[in-house]
């Protein structure tokens, strides 16, 4: 468990706290963390997993930096508008943290790469904007057994959970809480409604302290509780989620027993989970 002379400096806050300690730090050195998209949520979740020093952050995301993510995506400059975000991201947390290690995939999750991206994951987060993706992101995490730490942020107000995964009797799945995403066009997007640029900040540094946590095995974690916050108010409230036993995924009887793109209307991007 030796350190450089550097890292006992640079996590000395880190060492110093009982909960952590010298053998806490090399678990975070020792981790591989999933983030679902390098925008608003990712933005503070890569920034503190990297600062942190978790050892090795895998990144998907299929979009370029433009000047409108400047309000709120703080992993990237003005300098870098046009770069692919798995490329700023990467070039961010190299300048943050030598330690860690990026991995970055400049790609758009879907049901034939998901399983394979998070395979290596002690810990996934979903920093994604659209609900095809978190269905997916939750049907994968359960087959492959994956803790998911899910943000969501709207205008002014933001909701984090952590869903388990881990098979115990009151271990709920995205789905016990939504078990149908909505309609298309009822919820409309940041572009179309706005979003207050902090409150992704909140969001996402509350996903990063939930990912650390679970890594460190210490306190308790968001799971069956969703938080609530609304910015507005300095709000915070929390819904207790149970299991469904009637969820189509995790329920006594579920009937989903595939991934797919809920978004594709020929159903052509799926994958059976023994596939």
């Amino acid at each position: 468990m030796k350190f450089r002379n550097d890292q006992i400096e640079r996590y000395a806050r880190h060492i110093i706290l009982p909960q952590v300690g010298g053998r806490g730090q090399r678990r975070l050195l020792d981790a591989k963390v999933f983030v679902a998209g390098a925008g608003g949520l990712g933005s503070p979740v890569i920034l503190y997993l990297a600062a942190a020093g978790v050892g090795t952050i895998i990144v998907a995301d299929d979009d370029e930096v433009s000047l409108s993510n400047l309000q709120r995506q703080v992993l990237h400059t003005t300098t870098r508008i046009g770069e692919a975000k798995t490329a700023s991201a990467a070039r961010t947390v190299a300048d943050l943290n030598p330690d860690v290690h990026l991995i970055a995939h400049r790609t758009r999750l879907d049901a034939s790469n998901v399983r394979a991206l998070i395979a290596e994951a002690d810990v996934v987060l979903d920093g994604t904007d659209n609900f095809p993706t978190r269905y997916l992101l939750n049907d994968a995490c359960h087959v492959e057994r994956k803790p998911l730490i899910s943000g969501a942020i709207f205008q002014f107000e933001g909701q984090v959970a952590v869903f388990r995964h881990d098979g115990g009797a009151d271990s709920p799945c995205y789905r016990c809480l939504f078990s149908e995403p909505p309609p298309p066009g009822a919820v409309p997007s940041c572009q179309e409604a706005g979003v207050f640029g902090a409150i992704a900040g909140i969001v996402g540094t509350i996903q990063a302290t939930e990912a650390l946590k679970l890594i460190l095995d210490i306190g308790e974690v968001l799971s069956g509780r969703l938080l609530l916050i609304d910015a507005l108010s300095m709000k915070f409230r929390e819904i207790r989620v149970r299991r469904d036993q009637a969820c189509a995924l995790c329920g006594t009887s579920p009937t989903i027993h595939e991934l797919v793109m809920l978004d594709d209307p020929q159903n052509c991007r799926r994958e059976d989970f023994n596939g």
